[in-house]
């Protein structure tokens, strides 16, 4: 049954370890796998592994079983469904980036996996113990465009280079011609090739330690310790988490806006969230139906989640029911690993939806649909919880410029920004975060000395996290000076439809690319763009997403509103607009007139209407549902 135990290593699923030697195998995991990562993001070569970091390392055990809880990772699935454990030998290195053969666990061409198998002796033979394994985002693996993200594909033919898991290393000896065949495909191939050098190295290297902690404790042990690893966050996610929520069943829905080939329209992801209790047969855990959830886009924001019983998505999700924990410092403590799979349950509607698409449905704008699931998940959670939950954000978008540098050599600069996120019932959200553990934006001394562009301005966005009791946090804005022709790509969401604000908070502001702001050729290029041309002299002006906020804004305390604008987050305008808060003496020392602010928040709330939905989806929603304010489902 889904609620039951997951499978075990041992008998007694390790109940009988010693504490000690468990906290021991436990943070050995933790180190191997932050050494994984230091390691390729010391020796890779591409900026979006090396100095954006969107890569990540995990740990998994014979079982297949996610052991580490620092960050989600790919699976080791669809590498011991087409190569048995009993075939692999010390030093194989496999690797694939196939969508629709990943079992779920690669949403687009670029992330390229690989995947190393850790040895021990059982009765004088090398036997596979357990999996070190790397992932993470590549400039270019072929296809229509720069990058191996066109935004109006519609077929992954059009994508980039599909690999199946194959074995790139036999025993130590790289395949050289599976290597020469997909630098043969990048447009970037110096930078591929090193790249997978640095994460092929770097997992054995990660294997070799794993091999050392089984070689001091003996397999038993560790993998004693392995079992109670996972039951520990099992256990701990009933009792913290599930605790939190009643009994009980509630549907919410949110919506992707564009698929880069049909006009705007609402792609509908919809959750209903079922709470069972004790008593049901298959034990307390949450259902994730996702009946509803729209047919699956002509364009490339599908995502592949329906595969092995959804074990990647539930480790992607999982990670937002943490929100719930009494403490915030609480909620940095719980990991996610393997354990949270038998508290949850996914159901999922018959092929052909963007959960569900059929091969060769395109996928790499997949973010689209995986990032809104947490958001769908947090609205339902709030619905559940009296909105204890925080507000939305949106995190990734992917821009870029590529063209010709100084020296006639092509070049390609792909970032991924982040954003606000959302306000919270105790504080207000963090500016410009990223859903990738320890990601970053580049350097701006590092992209100006590589590429023919200069970083005129990189900054927050003043007002752009939605207003609330608890405002939403602030995106980027960023200007970029093109110094040569060149060629401006973009692939992002909330454009129009806004991250929501929650239990009377405001939803926060969309993203947008202007190009020559204020110049000649002023322009706003869409979210989805391929190949925007840009002139040499031009600016490309990024602003991203704000965070939504959360409560109402005329409960903020005055002297909040006052040290945002100090601080030059929330503009003066916004502040009486938005807040109430009617500021008076010079500009650069402001203080609160309390007599107006008290006067202009009983005139604002004068104005409201007399009942208001739970969530606010911001204006850009009446554009694309024809009219309405809210959809049925953001009423309590």
């Amino acid at each position: 049954m889904t609620g039951a135990h997951s499978a075990s290593l041992r008998a007694d699923r390790g109940a009988g370890i010693d504490p000690i030697v468990l906290e021991v195998v436990q943070g050995s995991l933790a180190a191997v796998e932050l050494e994984v990562e230091t390691a390729i993001a010391r020796t890779s070569r591409s900026p979006m592994i090396r100095d954006a970091h969107d890569f990540r390392a995990g740990i998994h055990d014979r079982l297949l079983r996610k052991l580490t809880g620092r960050s989600y990772s790919a699976l080791v699935h669809p590498v011991a469904r087409d190569f048995p454990l009993a075939g692999m030998r010390p030093g194989d290195v496999f690797f694939h980036n196939d969508v629709y053969r990943s079992e779920g666990g690669i949403g687009h061409l670029p992330d390229l996996c690989v995947t190393v198998p850790v040895f021990a002796e059982i009765e004088g033979t090398p036997t596979v113990v357990a999996f070190v394994q790397a992932f993470g985002h590549h400039d270019d693996i072929g296809g229509a465009v720069p990058g191996s993200m066109p935004s109006h594909a519609t077929s992954v033919f059009e994508e980039g280079l599909m690999v199946p898991p194959i074995r790139l290393w036999d025993a130590g000896v790289p395949n050289r011609a599976a290597l020469t065949i997909m630098t043969r495909n990048s447009r970037m191939p110096e930078s591929l090739a090193a790249d997978l050098d640095a994460e092929c190295s770097a997992c054995l290297m990660g294997a070799r330690r794993l091999g050392e902690l089984f070689d001091r404790y003996g397999v038993a042990t560790v993998e004693a310790c392995f079992d109670q690893i996972v039951d520990r966050t099992t256990e701990t996610y009933r009792r913290d988490i599930l605790s939190k929520i009643p009994v009980g069943t509630w549907t919410w829905e949110d919506y992707a806006e564009h698929d880069g080939v049909e006009e705007p329209k609402l792609h509908t992801q919809r959750i209903t969230l079922t709470r069972t209790g004790a008593d049901d047969p298959g034990g307390e855990r949450l259902i994730l139906d996702f009946a509803g959830t729209a047919p699956q886009a002509k364009g490339p924001i599908n995502h592949c989640g329906d595969y092995a019983e959804g074990n990647f998505l539930k480790k992607w999700l999982a990670p937002i029911l943490r929100n719930l924990a009494d403490t915030p410092e609480r909620m940095a403590e719980l990991d996610v690993n393997e354990g949270v799979v038998p508290l949850i349950e996914m159901r999922f509607p018959p092929p052909g939806t963007l959960l569900t698409p059929v091969f060769p449905a395109p996928t790499n704008a997949r973010t689209f649909v995986i990032l809104r699931l947490l958001g769908v998940l947090a609205g339902v959670v709030a619905k559940a919880v009296d909105g204890r939950m925080p507000a939305d954000q949106e995190t990734i978008r992917y821009t870029g410029v590529y063209g010709t540098d100084r020296d006639g050599n092509p070049y390609l600069m792909r970032e991924v920004l982040g954003g606000g996120s959302g306000g919270r019932y105790y504080a207000d959200g963090e500016d410009t975060i990223h859903v990738v553990p320890d990601s970053r934006n580049l350097p701006s001394e590092f992209t100006e000395a590589r590429f023919p562009f200069r970083i005129e301005r990189l900054g927050l966005a003043v007002d752009s996290g939605g207003a609330g009791e608890y405002r939403g946090g602030l995106g980027y804005e960023k200007h970029i000076r093109m110094l040569a022709d060149a060629h401006f790509m973009s692939i992002a969401d909330r454009s129009i439809l806004a991250c929501w604000g929650v239990r009377g908070g405001r939803a926060g502001q969309p993203f947008s690319v202007t190009i020559d702001p204020g110049g000649e050729h002023e322009r706003v290029v869409d979210a989805l763009a391929d190949a925007e041309f840009v002139r040499a002299g031009e600016v490309i002006r990024i602003r991203t997403t704000g965070g939504g906020g959360w409560g109402d804004p005329l409960q903020r305390d005055p002297a909040a509103v006052l040290r945002d604008v100090r601080w030059g987050k929330v503009s003066t305008a916004s502040a009486e607009a938005d807040y109430g808060v009617v500021l008076n003496g010079p500009a650069e020392e402001p203080a609160v007139d309390e007599v107006a602010t008290g006067a202009r928040r009983e005139q604002l709330r004068a104005g409201r209407p007399g009942n208001q939905p739970f969530f606010d989806r911001g204006p850009g929603y009446a554009r694309l549902s024809g009219g309405a304010a809210s959809s049925e489902y953001d009423w309590r």
